[in-house]
């Protein structure tokens, strides 16, 4: 966790939905750091609220919830959602209709900043051989990441009707460490995490801005170069863990869609009938 915050804005009250997800969590206790009270809110009950804290329970899909959860926040981490390649109804449900009803509620309240969990599985079809950009056409590798997409365009659609302003991140892989070489480029450490999101809160005009999260990876497959105005600076790198990762994956199959491909095992999974 940074020592510091790595902003002096501090907001009255941030919305995190999704605060029980792998990423939420982590959010969750950095968060605070950056705001007078932190609103975290889940589909499932999430206990008692820390110092500084309001919880409050709320499925995506339900837009009276929605409309509650929205109401006198000054911006939204929008963590929640089906964050995995999943049978089509539950992201139907989480990542269509409930960012719908997230926008809407957005719209109707008055949020006017919204930080959205996108994924690059947005563009998991590219090859493992291509750098792509944020203006490159999407290429979904699965019913998870043409939700993803969706919700860019959601977001585009009000931000250009209604000056609701969005960050859409598309997420690589953050975890502790990178698990294998795919994740040499991919990987975004949680401290990356937090700075690309403070980042997003923070800059002055975002409009809808689309940006890789990841960090400062020597091997990346992703050009950031139309989200310099966000002023993300990455500061890990996955470099460190390279020597270790390399020695337990030493050949790689080019027969192998999850090796040629992006978006890794994503390209492979499913159907779920």
């Amino acid at each position: 966790m940074l020592s510091k915050p790595a902003s002096t804005i501090r907001f009255k009250r941030l919305l995190l939905t999704g605060a029980a997800g792998n990423l939420g969590r982590e959010l969750r206790a950095r968060l605070p750091a950056y705001c007078d009270v932190l609103r975290v809110s889940h589909r499932s009950d999430l206990g008692a609220p820390n110092a500084g804290e309001e919880v409050m329970t709320a499925a995506l899909e339900d837009k009276d919830a929605m409309l509650a959860l929205l109401e006198g926040v000054d911006a939204v981490v929008h963590m929640g959602g089906v964050s995995t390649e999943q049978p089509w109804e539950p992201i139907l449900a989480g990542n269509i209709i409930g960012a719908y009803n997230l926008y809407e509620a957005a719209r109707k309240q008055g949020v006017k900043r919204i930080i959205f969990a996108s994924s690059n599985h947005v563009t998991g079809f590219y090859r493992q051989d291509e750098v792509i950009d944020a203006r490159d056409p999407v290429r979904p590798d699965g019913f998870y990441g043409l939700s993803k997409a969706f919700g860019e365009n959601l977001a585009q659609l009000y931000f250009d009707r209604w000056g609701i302003e969005t960050v859409s991140l598309r997420i690589g892989s953050s975890f502790p460490e990178p698990a294998d070489r795919r994740m040499l480029a991919t990987w975004m450490s949680f401290d990356d995490l937090e700075r690309l999101v403070v980042a997003s809160l923070t800059a002055p005009i975002v409009g809808h801005s689309i940006i890789y999260g990841m960090s400062d990876n020597a091997t990346t497959w992703w050009d950031n170069k139309y989200a310099r105005h966000i002023g993300y600076r990455p500061r890990d790198s996955s470099d460190r863990f390279r020597e270790a990762v390399e020695a337990r994956q030493q050949h790689i199959d080019l027969d192998d869609p999850v090796a040629r491909y992006q978006g890794g095992g994503f390209v492979t999974k499913g159907p779920f009938d």
